[in-house]
């Protein structure tokens, strides 16, 4: 595997392309991501590692839009890269969604041009996701951990997703009066029909793998401490099909659509939604921001308390 590249302490920011086979441009750096590509198998690898809590910050969120303009350039000079694979370094940890502080700060101010902001550059990183940056590759989200609110959604904007056994997922936003609405609601609804979408996101709870696997939204399972492998594996297995594949996903896509007007129109729902929830809501939003930091630093099984109050 080519490493592309390296921690913020070991490379100062630059400004540049993805390395490909046969080119010296220059690589850019991303402070909460780690890119590489395994020429081999011809897959793009990106690990989300961003810092303090591991949520789709605006740093994060940044450096994903930065990694998709980098795929555009990859090909135009040639790239052959097949596959785009999203993970995570944070141990038991993909993603716990969106920046529930930011968004209590902004509520709290009337903000709806920064929840706006926020919310588009979400459903821009999903939509590219969606519809792999309009580029020949299939896009996988592999999950080795807890994927929660927007980094559930996250993983529902790939063509596959590949999920370890002891993962989880789930929506908590009905916990605090609210719904996911950055691509929850759309993509689950193509994905499982909308009766069992709401069902799910109405629960507030966690989901098992398995539980997602037998519904349909997790396409592979793996065993703990296997995701990357089984990745590997079905890569492998399929590379010879990938035309196919390739084409069906884009035909599932043009036959059930998620649009991106969709989306934003969707986000301004949950604009106004947002906007008219109480203090007591925003004060169980950042409780459940703050086990988050408490998770994180003791990297123990979320706590879903708040759900009772």
């Amino acid at each position: 595997m080519t490493c592309i590249t390296s921690p913020a302490s070991l490379v100062p920011n630059m400004e540049g392309l993805l390395h490909t086979s046969g080119s010296s441009s220059m690589r850019p750096h991303y402070d909460t991501l780690e890119t590489s590509v395994d020429e081999a198998a011809r897959t793009h690898w990106v690990h989300m590692r961003p810092y303090g809590r591991p949520c789709f910050s605006a740093q994060l969120l940044r450096d994903c839009a930065t990694v998709h303009q980098s795929l555009r350039t990859m090909f135009k000079q040639g790239s052959s890269v097949q596959y785009h694979v999203l993970a995570s370094r944070t141990p038991g940890v993909f993603n716990l969604g969106g920046d529930l502080v930011h968004f209590a700060e902004s509520i709290r101010a009337g903000d709806r041009a920064a929840l706006r902001r926020y919310g588009e550059a979400c459903i821009r990183i999903a939509y590219d996701n969606y519809v792999a940056c309009d580029l020949p590759m299939i896009t996988i989200a592999l999950i080795q951990g807890d994927a929660l609110g927007g980094g559930f959604e996250s993983a529902l904007a790939h063509d596959l997703i590949v999920a370890e056994r002891s993962a989880k997922f789930g929506l908590p936003e009905i916990l605090f009066n609210l719904f996911p609405g950055m691509g929850a609601t759309s993509f689950l609804n193509r994905k499982i029909g909308p009766i069992a979408a709401e069902r799910l996101i109405m629960s507030g709870r966690l989901y098992t793998a398995e539980e997602l696997h037998a519904m349909g939204v997790v396409d592979v399972l793996a065993d703990d401490g296997e995701g990357e492998v089984a990745v590997k594996r079905l890569i492998a297995e399929n590379s010879r099909k990938h035309n196919a594949h390739l084409a069906i996903y884009r035909a599932r896509r043009r036959s059930n659509p998620v649009t991106f007007a969709e989306l934003s129109d969707i986000v301004d729902i949950w604009i106004d939604a947002a906007l008219s929830v109480t203090e007591y809501d925003l004060r169980k939003m950042q409780r459940l921001a703050m086990a988050q930091d408490r998770r994180v630093q003791t990297m123990q099984p979320p706590a879903y308390g708040i759900a009772a109050e």
